[in-house]
C-alpha cells in the first residue's frame, strides 16, 4: 500500500461529514502537570501485529484491520470506525514495575501491534468475527491511564520526546507505571500537523497518585 493508498484509507476511516467519531469512555480524574489521569472503562479491540519501522509498519495493519472493520467477517458487517487508532512495540509488557521503560526495538524492523476500537454498541460476545487469522478481539480490562496529548508529526522522534516528557513527569510525582506507553492517533493524515490530536497512553498505579 502506498502513502497516497494509506491516506485515502485513513480519510475513509477517520473522517465522516456530519459524522461524530465514537472514541473509548473515560472518567477524567485529574489534570496535572504534563499529563491527565483518566480511568477506562473497558472496550473491544481489534489488533494485529505487522513488522516494519515506526513510520510505515501502519500501512499493512490499516489494510488488514480496515479490510476486517468494512465487512471481511462473519456476517459481512461493516462497522463503523472510530478513534483513536492504537499502536504500540508488540510484546510490550503489563503490569511491570518501573518508572522509565525504554523501549528496545530498532527504528527499521521491529515489530508494532496496532487496534482499532470497536463500537462501543458490541461487545467481545456479539462483534463479529474476522475471516482474517491474523485479526484478534479482546476486551480490555479498567484501567487508570496517564495521558500526555501533543501535536505535530507522526514521527518516532515526536513520539519519543513525548513518551520521554510523560514518563519524566511521572517518576516526578512518584507515580508508578504498569505498562509499556503506547501512541493514539485521532486524525486523518491530511489533518495539518498543527492540528492534530496525538497522545501517549500508559498505564499506572492509581494507588500511588
Amino acid at each position: 500500500m502506498n502513502a497516497g493508498t494509506m491516506s485515502l484509507l485513513l480519510i475513509l476511516m477517520l473522517s465522516a461529514t456530519g459524522t461524530v467519531i465514537e472514541e473509548p469512555e473515560f472518567e477524567l480524574l485529574e489534570e496535572r502537570d504534563g499529563y491527565e489521569v483518566r480511568d477506562y472503562a473497558p472496550y473491544v479491540i481489534a489488533e494485529v501485529t505487522v513488522t516494519g519501522d515506526f513510520r510505515d509498519s501502519g500501512n499493512t495493519a490499516f489494510r488488514i484491520l480496515a479490510d476486517y472493520i468494512f465487512g471481511n467477517n462473519t456476517g459481512n458487517t461493516k462497522m463503523a470506525m472510530t478513534a483513536p487508532v492504537e499502536s504500540r512495540e508488540a510484546g510490550a509488557g503489563t503490569k511491570m514495575q518501573m518508572t522509565a521503560p525504554v523501549l528496545s526495538t530498532e527504528e527499521s524492523g521491529g515489530s508494532y501491534r496496532y487496534a482499532f476500537v470497536i463500537e462501543r454498541k458490541y461487545t467481545l460476545e456479539s462483534v463479529p468475527k474476522p475471516l482474517d487469522e491474523r485479526v484478534s478481539l479482546r476486551e480490555t480490562r479498567p484501567r487508570t491511564m496517564a495521558v500526555r496529548r501533543y501535536s505535530g508529526l507522526w514521527s518516532r522522534s515526536n513520539y519519543e520526546k513525548n513518551r520521554s516528557a510523560l514518563l519524566d513527569a511521572l517518576a516526578r510525582d512518584g507515580v508508578r507505571v504498569l505498562s509499556e506507553p503506547y501512541l493514539a492517533r485521532y486524525n486523518a493524515p491530511f489533518t495539518p500537523w498543527f492540528l492534530r490530536r496525538n497522545e501517549v497512553l500508559v498505564e499506572i498505579d492509581g494507588d500511588s497518585l
